[in-house]
């Protein structure tokens, strides 16, 4: 069951693929614009859509969670295939975009931990006996 998870990722990111690339035609660049962010949302939507409606089972979405997880090292691996160097060597913009969303996310995050009481973590029960994996 855990494949059918893997299944719907690899529907939600060949669709993903192609409206990134049909978003790139429509704004005249010649590269896949946002394919894998948009196969991430269709699989967020998907899997909120499932749950409630028990269409999704546990096992499989063991195997949504598995990829959720590997949405980082995704996007990592595909950053890393950009050339970064052409990318400054256009100018300080590359590099002031770069810090620019560095020191956004950082502020988000700033924000989103301060709006949390200590009590509301204090109060988290975890589990111990179950696996993490």
């Amino acid at each position: 069951m855990i494949i059918y998870g893997t299944a719907l990722l690899a529907c939600c990111h060949l669709l993903g693929i192609f409206l990134g690339d049909l978003l790139g035609i429509l704004l005249g660049v010649k590269a896949n614009v946002g394919g894998v962010g948009i196969a991430m949302l269709l699989l967020i939507f998907a899997r909120l859509y499932m749950v409630p409606r028990a269409l999704l089972p546990k096992p499989t979405e063991a195997g949504v969670g598995y990829w959720g997880a590997m949405y980082i090292p995704v996007v990592v691996a595909m950053a890393a295939q950009q050339n970064v160097v052409a990318a400054l060597r256009g100018g300080p913009v590359a590099l002031l975009s770069a810090f620019a969303a560095v020191a956004v996310c950082a502020c988000c995050i700033a924000a989103i931990n301060r709006m949390e009481s200590p009590e509301s973590v204090a109060a988290v029960d975890f589990d111990q006996s179950q696996p993490i994996c």
